[in-house]
């Protein structure tokens, strides 16, 4: 049954919103509408100049018999630095601290609004960049890659301290953390990832980076290549870092318990490729 125009732009934008990176053929939008290829694709140029003019993302074009039209979630600079400053202010709040200097981001992490943002904002620094997974360790960066995913339209895994039955056989390896020195253990399920899977790796918090170092030795028993790496905060330290090539949207500079006072200011995301 063909619909008006109006529908037709608000069903198409809700479609291409819902399935980022797929490639949509224009004859399944003409067969869906009942129109001719010619107003889908007028339809397409209104909808590529709304994105882009609103700093939603774009439309990529792939000509020929087999293209078609792909969604490209991507954030805009000023949205990501005004988004950036009110997450600095946030987590500089004073109630956020915790025994031990630790600072609570759970509800940050609890926030859908927040996280979509966080996740679309990582899943920017990658979108140009061939994807087969996004890598976490469990539990709190397991939201940011469940919210990175979302935007690349890939699978998301779960590195895990400890055996579950249901994961099956298991590859574990032992890494030092960075920041306690201690040796740890991390496994992953043999099943979670293909060899020669390109996968990029977040986490929500990165101090010395051992463990985010560790995920990067767990890759390599998979036979799997590391794209690139994004963390939500990263914490100033003194000594030489595990990790060196990361994107992150902020950075705790100072935490000073005694006075409760929390210094967080801009990462390296604006600074880095």
């Amino acid at each position: 049954m063909k619909i008006r125009r109006s529908e037709r732009l608000i069903d198409m934008t809700q479609f291409l919103l819902s399935h980022p990176r797929r490639l949509v053929p224009l004859t399944m939008f003409a067969e869906r509408y009942g129109s001719a290829k010619s107003s889908i694709s007028e339809d397409l140029v209104i909808i590529k100049k709304t994105f882009e003019d609103r700093g939603i993302g774009t439309l990529e074009t792939v000509p020929g018999a087999a293209g078609g039209v792909r969604y490209i979630s991507k954030a805009d600079n000023a949205d990501v630095l005004d988004f950036v400053q009110t997450l600095c202010s946030r987590i500089a709040e004073p109630d956020r601290l915790l025994p031990g200097g630790y600072l609570y981001l759970s509800d940050l992490l609890g926030e859908p609004v927040t996280l979509k943002a966080i996740g679309k904002i990582l899943a920017t620094k990658f979108n140009d960049k061939p994807i087969d997974a996004i890598m976490t360790v469990a539990t709190k960066g397991i939201p940011i890659a469940q919210a990175v995913a979302e935007h690349l339209s890939v699978p998301f895994v779960i590195v895990r301290r400890d055996s579950k039955v249901t994961e099956g056989s298991t590859v574990s390896i032992n890494y030092v953390s960075g920041s306690t020195k201690r040796i740890e253990k991390m496994e992953l399920s043999k099943r979670s990832l293909p060899e020669g899977a390109r996968v990029v790796i977040v986490d929500d918090f990165m101090k010395a980076g051992g463990t985010i170092n560790g995920m990067k030795n767990l890759l390599d028993e998979f036979k799997a290549v590391l794209v690139g790496i994004g963390v939500l905060a990263e914490s100033e330290y003194a000594e030489e870092r595990l990790v060196d090539d990361y994107v992150s949207l902020v950075k705790i500079k100072n935490v000073n318990v005694k006075e409760k006072q929390i210094e967080v200011v801009e990462g390296n995301y604006f600074t880095t490729e």
